[in-house]
């Protein structure tokens, strides 16, 4: 039905088609076969009739809006006037099923169409709707794209392919770094730390998207077995995001003893009863942004929550070297002071692979032997474990991997040892120990993005990444006004001349009143 032919139209008569499924509905609930259905059936026939309800009413709004619609003035951005006008259709899948909508279309010779009524409505160029779009999003961001068009198939009705949904997600999550630059985020108005963390997480690619350093070890690399990738080898088939994570915490001051009791859990008995939890977390990652690029967002997250830094920034790593000359380069750039540590987690797991060196694996021995080195690192004593593992090492005339692996250890302390500052760390009240960025590589990318057989593009990782982050962060209905407002600008204010799109239906409530 054209915008032409729905003139003599009533409002009645566009939604009787609406008002007599509703009746069949009726007159079915209220017959014999219902009365003997079960409950399943039952909400089986509501759901299914139910959605075609909702899909003929607004069909009918699409209606009264063509009637509605009035000529007016169309100037492109081109400032070339449209003076032919005709009325035209166009298909839309929305979350209730297909409809279609009736409008005006302005042309001139030369230049392109313009709908006023699209600009109206906020129309997307593609064919499904913004609530398809939000719904694929949010489900692609917990389901595979798989599932998630078989998901949108059985509860809307709407068939979207496999395809179209990392498409479409790619789509709803192409504001996300808009969002964040043009977000106003309030002065916290606290003395609380603020705590910056990093980490990077491997993402299985597909071949063409893998960095090209990767993916040229990939097709060098000669593959021990024909099945599958044996040790080594699944390292050239990832690409590293970054994971980034900016909160508040309140200072928690301990004692090194305090540390090594965590470690050592009693049953029954909480030790971290008092400690206090991150507050306005917000975690993200990225696939295609470089570590550096990432870690400025992050400072200017944090530059946004304390604009005037007058609070103690804490910043804790793996140790990772591309990571450790970003945040000091990000620190110099921002003109921030920080304190810089290294996770203490991180820092045990070097202390257990050198114990395995000296002691059986899984012995007790072993654990004694960290605990005591451990203690050291906590008290400040990082030279004098460093001495200690050297001489440890001469005494037993440690030879091949188990020599590699203590000196690896020492090395490691050794060129972190400005950042193993945990005795005035934890005096201050610090944090030492990176759970919140674990948590967020677990979530962020692991849960979802490491699952067996996958293979990423490069878009649908980047999207899907964005999307578990704005949910994580507790922003995606903030997020998904301003992409709808972004939509808008690009789709349809972009294309009229100073940015005005023309209403067609100035008078709509009182055409309304009439057609009555």
């Amino acid at each position: 039905m054209t915008g032409a032919s729905t003139a003599a139209t009533s409002m009645p008569d566009a939604f009787a088609p609406a008002m007599e499924k509703a009746f069949e509905m009726a007159r079915y609930l209220d017959s014999a076969p219902a009365l003997s259905a079960t409950h399943s059936e039952l909400e089986g026939f509501v759901e299914e009739h139910g959605r075609e309800v909702l899909r003929r009413m607004l069909q009918a709004h699409y209606e009264l809006r063509a009637i509605a619609e009035r000529p007016v003035r169309v100037e492109g951005s081109d400032r070339v006037l449209r003076t032919f006008r005709r009325p035209s259709t166009r298909p839309l899948l929305t979350l209730v099923g297909r409809v279609d909508v009736d409008r005006l279309a302005y042309q001139r010779r030369g230049v392109d169409g313009l709908h006023p009524m699209d600009a109206a409505l906020n129309l997307p160029s593609e064919l499904y709707s913004h609530g398809v779009r939000r719904c694929a999003a949010e489900r692609a961001a917990c389901s595979s794209f798989e599932e998630v068009s078989a998901a949108l198939r059985q509860t809307t009705g709407v068939a979207v392919g496999k395809r179209q949904v990392e498409e479409l997600s790619a789509r709803a999550a192409q504001d996300f770094d808009d969002f964040y630059a043009a977000r106003e985020v309030v002065d916290e108005q606290t003395r609380d730390l603020l705590v910056l963390s990093f980490d990077a997480k491997g993402i299985p690619m597909r071949r063409q998207d893998l960095r090209p350093e990767t993916r040229e070890a990939a097709e060098t690399t000669q593959r021990n077995l024909s099945t599958r990738l044996t040790k080594g080898e699944k390292r050239n088939r990832k690409r590293m995001a970054e994971v980034a994570a900016v909160y508040t915490v309140a200072p928690y001051v301990r004692k090194p003893d305090d540390v090594l009791a965590d470690l050592r859990p009693v049953r029954g008995v909480q030790r971290d009863r008092d400690r206090p939890r991150p507050t306005n977390k917000r975690v993200w990652a990225s696939v295609t942004k470089s570590a550096e690029t990432v870690i400025e967002d992050a400072f200017a997250e944090a530059l946004r929550r304390d604009p005037d830094k007058k609070r103690h920034w804490v910043v804790l790593v793996d140790g990772s070297r591309i990571q450790l000359l970003g945040i000091l380069k990000a620190a110099q750039k921002f003109g921030v002071k920080i304190t810089l540590l290294v996770d203490v987690i991180h820092v045990v797991e070097y202390l257990w692979k050198a114990a395995y060196a000296f002691h059986p694996e899984g012995s007790k021995e072993a654990e004694a032997w960290v605990q005591q080195r451990f203690l050291r690192l906590l008290q400040g004593e990082h030279a004098r474990v460093r001495e200690n593992l050297r001489r440890n090492a001469r005494a037993r005339r440690l030879v091949g991997h188990a020599r590699k692996v203590v000196a690896r250890c020492i090395r490691y302390l050794k060129v972190l040892r400005s950042y193993l500052a945990y005795d005035a760390a934890l005096a201050a009240g610090l944090p030492i120990a990176t759970g919140v960025i674990e948590g967020a590589c677990r979530y962020l990318v692991k849960d979802r993005l490491e699952r067996t057989g996958a293979r990423w593009s490069l878009e649908g990782a980047e999207a899907v990444l964005r999307l578990r982050a704005l949910r994580a962060s507790g922003d995606f209905d903030a997020y998904w006004s301003f992409h709808l407002d972004r939509e808008h600008d690009r789709r349809h204010r972009a294309r009229y001349a100073d940015a005005a799109p023309p209403l067609p239906f100035r008078e709509f409530s009182r055409r309304l009143r009439r057609v009555k």
